[in-house]
């Protein structure tokens, strides 16, 4: 995280890699911007040792380059593209791998923005989603697999685990493995968001994932102060993503890149320290008489799938927590309003401790029926936990309690 990707003799020996502000770059000669072109668009292979040169920003950039060759480390992954936002990422990907009259399978529920996606842009392309519940059974995607109208169709399975809001998890593995098997003449890639837990404490790709996504505005940008997007995997399927990413315009810009290498030095050290912070917050709120259910990672029954599957896939149980209030919209309102070290504000993974209502903000353009099956219900209530010390933070949510 501290140098990987960057020669500090390439720029005057500045210890940090510095912040290439250009919209083009100069080539050397009109041979050389043949061959760099040549590269770009995939009009011949590269020679022994050849590498796609600087062209123009929304190809290629220092900044994005080192971000993206640094970016593979902890997922161990063969490449990575960074985006301009998460839904980006999200996005270009879908729109990269299926085609009209092909099938996404997705797990549900997503975060609010990708539901949309799924649900009311892609079919306008002719392009069918079908959800299932977030399980750790994958009866459902493989009775899916099996229909004889709907399984030669698919093109893509997506996975978000843990779930934004509930923290429900899916087996990446058993996914993956029904993917293969149901793969004939093309793959079924299987793309997992694993923004909840970031790629400290769980690797997609291990299991046996195609892609990994990040909405990089949240634990790897870490400071609430950059949006971007990133989708790793193997170097076959990043390679041609990147070319569709230059078409669309999706990728990000130097200095949003610039903030990110930044960011990923201290990813460790924020993230271990939010985990702890959350298991200090969560371990109060199951105590609490006005709360209900506190869905949390480290609180999953003993001896229970969910147990079983998170000892097999995840290494950390993150900072994110979901809690029900006793009673509904009024009283959850009554709670949040009354917080004052807590930040009222969506997204999460920064530094500060943020609070949210889902079924009024994340994800309320989700269906209301579908956001009840989901148990995305008008008492429950988000909080992404930041590194402030966690005794305040259980004070805030103590008096805001006591207000309800």
């Amino acid at each position: 995280m501290m140098s990987y990707g960057y020669r500090a003799d390439l720029s005057e020996g500045a210890i940090k890699c510095p912040l290439f502000l250009t919209s083009t770059f100069v080539f050397a000669s009109a041979e050389e911007g043949k061959a760099f072109f040549e590269l770009a668009y995939g009009l011949r292979k590269n020679k022994p040792g050849e590498e796609i040169g600087l062209i123009y920003s929304r190809l290629n950039n220092p900044d994005l380059e080192i971000l993206e060759e640094r970016l593979t480390l902890w997922d161990e992954a063969e490449a990575a593209a960074v985006f301009a936002t998460g839904m980006a990422a999200i996005s270009t990907t879908l729109l990269h791998v299926a085609r009209p009259g092909d099938v996404i399978l997705f797990s549900e529920p997503v975060y609010g923005g990708t539901d949309y996606l799924l649900k009311h842009v892609l079919p306008q392309y002719g392009i069918r989603t079908i959800g299932v519940a977030a399980e750790t059974d994958p009866a459902g995607f493989a009775a899916l697999l099996d229909d004889h109208e709907i399984g030669p169709r698919v093109a893509l399975i997506y996975l978000e685990t843990p779930a934004n809001p509930t923290n429900a998890l899916v087996d990446i593995a058993a996914i993956a493995a029904l993917a293969a098997a149901h793969s004939h003449a093309r793959k079924i890639l299987v793309a997992v968001d694993n923004t909840f837990l970031g790629p400290l404490f769980q690797h997609p790709l291990e299991h046996g994932a195609d892609l990994v996504l990040y909405s990089a505005t949240k634990y790897l940008g870490g400071h609430s102060d950059l949006i971007a997007g990133v989708c790793l995997g193997r170097r076959e399927l990043i390679g041609p993503l990147k070319a569709t990413r230059t078409i669309l315009g999706t990728m990000a810009d130097p200095m949003t890149g610039w903030m990110l290498l930044r960011s990923l030095e201290t990813l460790k050290m924020r993230m271990t320290a939010q985990m702890k912070n959350a298991a200090r917050v969560a371990e109060w709120l199951i105590a609490q008489s006005k709360v209900e259910r506190v869905y949390y990672l480290g609180h999953l029954a003993a001896g229970s799938p969910e147990q079983a599957l998170f000892d097999r896939q995840c290494l950390g149980t993150g900072g994110m927590i979901s809690f029900d209030i006793v009673g509904g919209e009024a009283e959850a309102f009554r709670f949040l309003n009354a917080l004052k070290l807590f930040h009222m504000a969506v997204s999460l993974g920064g530094t500060e401790s943020l609070v949210e209502h889902p079924a009024t903000m994340t994800h309320s353009d989700v269906d209301p029926e579908e956001r009840q099956e989901m148990g995305i219900t008008d008492k429950m209530v988000r909080l992404s936990i930041g590194v402030e010390h966690y005794d305040d933070l259980i004070a805030d949510l103590e008096q805001a309690l006591a207000a309800v």
